[in-house]
């Protein structure tokens, strides 16, 4: 099955009848969800078509489309990945994603953000570079030059799923974080589909932890946005952010990240108290180091 069909048969079956005022025969229904028959018909289609678009031997419309995610009840994200499974094809799909570079330009505007914790992620969420707060917040147990070498670069997403470190930040919302980044991996999984690197990062992650297989499987779509989560920092406390996610300039694979706090606010305190965390954890680390 392709990757169109797969995605449309995972997520109709996430569908119950009733959310969208189908008849439910309980038992009596063979597979769990929608069948492909009410899909079509709520799309206007027929099934013969449908079975063509879920084997990538048919193309549709961009009208099309927009009714097939509309009987699936998508997402605005999901919709956009929904239109680049339908588009892709051998001749027009994109190989491999380009290389992250960190400009001069771009290091002085993530050093503009002063205290406000920033990253700078690239295309698979690999961190290029963070100013004191920014490293101080997510990995202060990471040498602060680690972004600085591919071999040493962090990776925000391999981060989620196998650093203990991120699991205890991110405490109760860790599974919010998880379906987050396992989404927006989705997404630019569907715009390159033979890039080797991202194939590499997901086929590791699917082997060695059940819970990104798991998520991976739901097919869920993320857009890169605004989220709020909570957080238990090691030093600063308990923090209830906002984690904004805006385009590079010129460069807009690139992403930064840029957390906040509601002004006059406890965690607005302890997100200005983050730089002068550093000293404190280099003198740890120089005692014992600590596990990456």
């Amino acid at each position: 099955m392709s990757e169109l069909g797969r995605f449309i048969a995972v997520r109709r079956g996430q569908l119950k009848p009733a959310d969208l005022g189908l008849p439910d025969f309980g038992d009596r229904r063979r597979v769990p969800g929608l069948r492909r028959e009410e899909v079509a018909q709520l799309a206007g289609i027929s099934v013969a078509y449908l079975i063509r678009l879920e084997q990538g031997s048919s193309k549709a419309s961009p009208q099309v489309v927009d009714a097939l995610a509309g009987a699936l009840r998508l997402t605005d994200a999901e919709r956009a990945h929904l239109h680049t499974l339908v588009q892709d094809s051998p001749r027009t799909r994109k190989r491999r994603l380009p290389a992250d570079r960190v400009t001069p330009p771009v290091r002085q505007l993530v050093d503009a953000f002063g205290t406000a914790p920033v990253i700078l992620l690239g295309r698979r969420s690999d961190v290029l570079a963070w100013n004191s707060a920014g490293h101080a917040l997510i990995a202060g147990h990471l040498d602060p030059s680690a972004p600085d070498r591919a071999d040493t670069r962090p990776n925000t997403i391999r981060m989620v799923f196998t650093n203990p470190h991120t699991r205890d930040l991110y405490g109760a919302d860790w599974r919010n974080k998880a379906r987050d980044v396992v989404g927006r991996l989705r997404r630019l999984a569907g715009e390159y589909p033979d890039d080797p690197q991202l194939a590499t990062l997901i086929g590791d992650l699917s082997m060695h932890s059940p819970q990104f297989a798991t998520l991976w499987a739901e097919h869920r779509v993320r857009a890169w946005d605004v989220a709020e989560y909570r957080m238990t920092h090691p030093l600063v406390g308990e923090l209830r952010v906002l984690q904004h996610s805006i385009a590079v300039p010129h460069d807009p694979g690139l992403r930064l990240v840029v957390v906040t706090a509601p002004r006059d606010s406890a965690s607005e305190a302890a997100l200005r108290l983050l730089p002068h965390t550093n000293d404190t954890v280099a003198r740890l680390r120089a005692d014992a180091p600590l596990p990456h």
